[in-house]
This record gives C-alpha cells, sequence and structure tokens, in this order.
C-alpha cells in the first residue's frame, strides 16, 4: 500500500501549494475568524477528498493542476462540516486530529463563523478554476457540490444522525446516513474531478458508483476504528460510539460482518473504476488502503 501513501503524499503537496491562494488576505478587523479557518484547513488529515479530484481529472484525461480549485473547496466544504460537528450543539467533541477542536480554540461564536466562512470561500474559489477550462464545467462542478453539501446530501445526513440520537437507528436508516453524511462529499469530489477532467456522462456515473460504496466502507471502518482503533494514531478517544449509546454498524451486527462489509463494499468500489482501464490503478489502490489504515 505504499504505493497509496505515496500518491497522497503528492496531492497533500499539490493542495499545500495552491490552497494559499484562494485564502482571504489578513486584516485586523476579522483576523480571528481568518486564523480559525487556516487553524482547522491546516490540520492536517490525509486529503483524500482533494485526491479524488485530481486522481478522477487525470482518469479523464485532464491536467491535475487544472483541478486544485475544485479539490481545495472540497477540503473547505470538509473542514467546515468539521468545524460545525465538533461544536457542543451537534457532538460536543474537544478534539479534533490531536489537537483542540476550532471552537476550545477560539470559541464557539468564531467557531461557527469560520465554518460559515469557509463554506462561502469554497464557491468562490471554485470559480478560480484557470480559464483554461470550460465555464461549463466549471458552473457543473460547483452546482454539483452545492447539491452534494446541503439539505439532499451532506447536511441532510447530519440532519438523520441528530434525529437518532438516544435511539437505536435501524440499519436502512443508517446507511442512508453514511451515504448522505460521509459519501456525499466523497462523492462531490469524485465527479467534480471527472467533470473538470472533461469526463463523459459513462465516466461520471462510475465515479459516482465508486464513491457511494467507497463512501460506505470509509464510515464502517471508521465504526470499526472506533472499537478497535489505537487512540494514539486517531487523534480523538476510542469507544466513544458506544458510551453515548449511538448506533454504528458494529452495535447493530457485529465487528466481524461488519468488517466483511467493509471489504465487500471496497471490491465494489474498485469494480465501479473499470471503464477507467489502467487509468484508475491509483484509485484502485487507494480504496485498499482505506480499509487497512488505523486512523
Amino acid at each position: 500500500m505504499s504505493n497509496s501513501c505515496s500518491m497522497l503524499d503528492e496531492h497533500i503537496s499539490r493542495f499545500n501549494k495552491h490552497i494559499g491562494e484562494y485564502m482571504p488576505r489578513e486584516n485586523p478587523l476579522y483576523n480571528s475568524v481568518i486564523d480559525a479557518m487556516n487553524y482547522s484547513l491546516t490540520a492536517g488529515g490525509k486529503r483524500i477528498r482533494p485526491a479524488l479530484v485530481y486522481e478522477f481529472c487525470t482518469a479523464c484525461g485532464g491536467n491535475a493542476d487544472d483541478a486544485s480549485a475544485a479539490a481545495c473547496a472540497v477540503e473547505m466544504i470538509h473542514t467546515y462540516s468539521l468545524i460545525h460537528d465538533d461544536l457542543p450543539c451537534m457532538d460536543d467533541d474537544d478534539f479534533r486530529r490531536g489537537r483542540q477542536s476550532c471552537h476550545k480554540a477560539f470559541g464557539e461564536d468564531i467557531a461557527l463563523l469560520a465554518g460559515d466562512a469557509l463554506q462561502a470561500l469554497a464557491f468562490e474559489t471554485v470559480a478560480k478554476t484557470p480559464e483554461s477550462v470550460d465555464s461549463r464545467r466549471v458552473l457543473k462542478a460547483s452546482a454539483f457540490l452545492a447539491k452534494r453539501c446541503g439539505a439532499a446530501g451532506m447536511v441532510g445526513g447530519q440532519i438523520i444522525d441528530l434525529a437518532c440520537e438516544g435511539r437505536h437507528a435501524p440499519i436502512d436508516t443508517l446507511t442512508t446516513m453514511y451515504l448522505l453524511k460521509t459519501g456525499a462529499l466523497i462523492e462531490a469530489a469524485s465527479v467534480m474531478g471527472c467533470i473538470i477532467g472533461g469526463g463523459s456522462k459513462e465516466q461520471i456515473a462510475a465515479a459516482s458508483s465508486f464513491a457511494n460504496k467507497l463512501g460506505l466502507a470509509f464510515q464502517i471502518q471508521d465504526d470499526v476504528l472506533d472499537v478497535e482503533g489505537d487512540e494514539a494514531l486517531l487523534g480523538k478517544p476510542i469507544g466513544s460510539d458506544e458510551a453515548s449509546d449511538k448506533s454504528t454498524y458494529v452495535s447493530l451486527i457485529g465487528l466481524s460482518h461488519s468488517k466483511e462489509l467493509v471489504k465487500k463494499y471496497t471490491d465494489e468500489a474498485k469494480g465501479a473504476l473499470e471503464i477507467f482501464g489502467s487509468r484508475a490503478d491509483r484509485l484502485r489502490d487507494l480504496a485498499d488502503y482505506l480499509i487497512i489504515r488505523q486512523k
């Protein structure tokens, strides 16, 4: 799986090279919110979503650097969602990626506004895609991102999550929540990469299928790691799901069956990439890497 690690490192470097181009300039009147945005956006992470944008763009014959605006935008949306997820009115988490969550470091008010600002900045960033890319592709990519991070996507998944608190959710509801809360943004990243890269309808459909299966595998693996993960590697306490009596795949169907489903959905995700041929080999490696990850 070293190929996957090197691929992620490559895209992290590309992401880090470009992200500063899109951040707002400092201003003493509102530096606090810019500092909070940067604090959370630069907190590390695997940058899986940007990597998906880059990889699907090149798999469709596009230039990876042309997709940097879209890649940075997706990570801005992901970061804003994490900031808001950690707030006391949501998951009330004090730590994220091994350090204080945004609201603990800057206060609830600044953290809330930092998330709002990152969401707005994401769409401004997509609009800065190089002019060499057809503007119709940029508009289509932006619209897809908006749909998948809104009420019919990531936000809708969070609503289901809130509704399931304090009760045991059926497996079908849990699956829908995972497809929306986690899978929707993975789908946005994959499809946006195809769109920017000039992918066909068939390639876009394949990317969407891949992302939905990968999103399920990714979230179920998170459930597994909450039971048997390494707290030091995860950067957050393990066993939190059980402590809060939260429904997960592990709590509903057991650890062994959950691991089997992670493998099943990963294989199905890789199967969806057939249309891309060898150009998707690194995406296949990435899918395998995500089911053996320890954080």
